[in-house]
């Protein structure tokens, strides 16, 4: 057990997206490690059937493929109420309790891709006044585009290869072959590698994961990959760097990354990463500027590329799988769970608001105003 603020909380996961999977095996994971430093955790399961539920804990993975739904047995229905008249927050559904308002503590959230870890969740989470983990909505949505997120960090100087929009009418301002990769979502789910513009406009048609949008950039076969984790709590520090092995594709495939039961400390990499001193310095250097770019918080995983010498941003991911314990060998897993929720129920970033008092709406005048000028739809 360790000395926190936090009691109790609650863990979140599942979720409408291809790595549906993947958010329960690190919710599971989150509610075995908060719970085994004596924090009183709770699960929420957010199912593919866009339905919520207040799930037992001490499940396995086995429990949610068994079941008819995969919806394991002993789960409650609740529903996520946003308004004061009863107070915002996640209620339990009928029958006995039916209607009682869960004490959920700050929430872990532990989506992976889709509305989860775009912002979705996040904005629900703040209208309903939860406490949360997962960054902002904006810095949220930022990390999971990858067409902003590497605008952003061009704009800024940070070194990161040229990434644009897939277009089946404008072809790319270099040269194949090419990596395509699904504009939002992660795991390595629907990357491809292709020789030439045509091919990869024709998945804009083909590939399921790519059509709501699709970015490319140049294939570099030469340069590999690198990640390393970064904490904002209880200040910021970046963990050691790991080089995963890919298995003589172009990629790191989804497969090797989660299809293992070892977890991912077992998957095929070298821990820490044999670089050069300078190299390591300098992506522990652009962890952090990344992380002060995109206003992430909590427990982050930066993706790097590199050829041994020239490093190059590739992406983050702001909820990470398994939400990247495996990356920090020498501290507890709990600390850095229960440090991130510490920062999320004590920090709740917003706009800043500021009513006119009815300044604007006193001097507008008549609505029909307004409209004068207009286009008039014709009778």
């Amino acid at each position: 057990m360790i000395s926190s603020s936090v009691s109790r909380a609650t863990v979140v996961f599942g979720g409408l997206s291809a790595e549906h999977e993947i958010s329960i095996l690190t919710g599971l994971q989150a509610e075995r490690v908060l719970a085994g430093a004596g924090v009183d955790v709770q699960c929420v399961y957010w199912a593919k059937t866009e339905d919520w539920y207040l799930v037992p804990n001490n499940l396995e993975a086995r429990d949610f493929a068994d079941q008819v739904n995969f919806v394991p047995a002993g789960a409650k229905r609740v529903e996520l109420r946003i308004g004061p008249k009863k107070g915002s927050g996640f209620y339990l559904e009928g029958g006995l309790g039916g209607g009682k308002q869960l004490q959920t503590g700050p929430i872990m959230s532990c989506f992976h891709g889709g509305p989860g870890e775009a912002g979705g969740a996040q904005a629900l989470f703040e209208l309903a006044g939860l406490r949360h983990t997962g960054g902002t909505v904006a810095a949220a949505a930022l990390g999971m585009d990858k067409l902003a997120f590497g605008g952003v960090m061009e704009a800024a100087g940070v070194p990161t290869l040229k990434r644009v929009l897939l277009s089946a009418d404008e072809k790319p301002p270099f040269d194949g072959p090419y990596i395509v990769k699904p504009r939002h979502g992660g795991s390595s789910i629907g990357i491809e590698v292709v020789q030439d513009w045509e091919t990869a406009a024709a998945l804009l048609n083909t590939s399921p994961h790519l059509r709501s949008g699709a970015v490319v950039e140049p294939n570099r076969p030469e340069l590999f990959d690198l990640n390393v984790s970064v904490r904002t709590a209880p200040t910021l520090a970046v963990s050691e760097i790991e080089k995963p092995v890919r298995s003589g594709g172009a990629i790191y495939s989804y497969g090797e990354k989660y299809v293992r039961s070892e977890g991912l400390s077992a998957a095929p990499r070298e821990f820490p990463a044999d670089i050069s001193p300078e190299l390591r310095s300098t992506i522990q250097t652009l962890a952090a500027r990344v992380v002060e770019l995109t206003g992430l918080t909590g427990i982050l995983r930066i993706d790097f590329l590199s050829d041994g010498t020239e490093v190059y941003v590739n992406e983050v991911n702001s909820i990470p799988g398994a939400l990247a314990l495996y990356l920090w060998p020498d501290t507890p897993p709990a600390d850095l769970l229960v440090a991130a929720l510490e920062e999320a129920e004590r920090t709740r970033p917003q706009a800043t608001i500021s009513y006119e008092e009815g300044v604007a709406l006193r001097a507008a005048g008549g609505i029909a105003g307004k409209l004068q000028g207009l286009p008039q739809q014709p009778r």
